[in-house]
């Protein structure tokens, strides 16, 4: 059981940083779980570096062509 608090712990902690470093994703809120919100992200921006590829709405997004540069998003403007 401790085990998976710490877990969760360090993928909050995770998630966090994440956020600072795209916050078009709100990171921060879902923690990496889809969302309404995070589902409209991607269609919107297209999957950050840290979007796993396996994931069906980061595929769908791809397929789509949601492939934007994301050096803005980085950058927080």
């Amino acid at each position: 059981m401790a085990a998976s608090i710490l877990a969760k712990v360090a993928r909050d902690a995770r998630m966090r940083e994440l956020h600072q470093q795209y916050p078009h994703y709100g990171f921060d809120r879902h923690k990496g779980y889809p969302s309404a919100m995070h589902r409209q992200a991607l269609q919107l921006h297209g999957p950050c570096p840290q979007h796993r590829r396996s994931f069906a709405p980061v595929q769908r997004a791809l397929r789509d062509g949601a492939q934007h540069d994301l050096r803005h998003l980085a950058s927080g403007t």
